[in-house]
């Protein structure tokens, strides 16, 4: 049953894993590219440690501004976080980094409340999830020495 109610998807990116964490622990990187094509993001709070909140806007390329409320509910370093997505839609994120060679093997799986609701947002989530580890990808190359 849980995998009706999960999207995931999986990348390996040409960085290490310290540096893909980098990218989500650190506010400045994340806010670069989090989200799918076109949108930017305003972070009101980002306390990223186990139980902290995290509150943004994500601004749509159209200007329309979606609120969002997040808690991090896990966090082991360069291996694995949650984020449990508190507004609506409700959903758990949970990204695990694994070395790959010389890059970041990462999954990215959203499970929510109810398969129904996977299967709703299903053609939105997973193109724009695929957008956001591009933009990931992206800001990752552009930091590369």
């Amino acid at each position: 049953m849980q995998a009706t109610r999960t999207l995931a998807t999986e990348r390996v990116l040409d960085a290490s894993p310290e540096r893909v964490w980098r990218a989500f622990s650190d506010a400045g990187q994340l806010a670069q590219w989090w989200g799918p094509d076109g949108f930017t993001n305003e972070f009101d709070r980002f306390d990223f440690h186990a139980g902290g909140d995290w509150l943004f806007t994500m601004v749509g390329p159209d200007g329309q501004r979606y609120a969002n409320q997040s808690r991090f509910t896990a966090l082991t370093p360069m291996q694995r976080l949650v984020i449990d997505h508190v507004s609506p839609p409700r959903f758990t994120l949970t990204v695990t980094f694994a070395l790959a060679g010389a890059g970041t093997h990462l999954t990215w799986s959203q499970c929510f409340e109810t398969p129904e609701l996977a299967e709703a947002l299903a053609p939105i989530c997973v193109p724009a999830n695929e957008q956001n580890l591009d933009r990931l990808a992206r800001v990752l190359a552009a930091a590369a020495p």
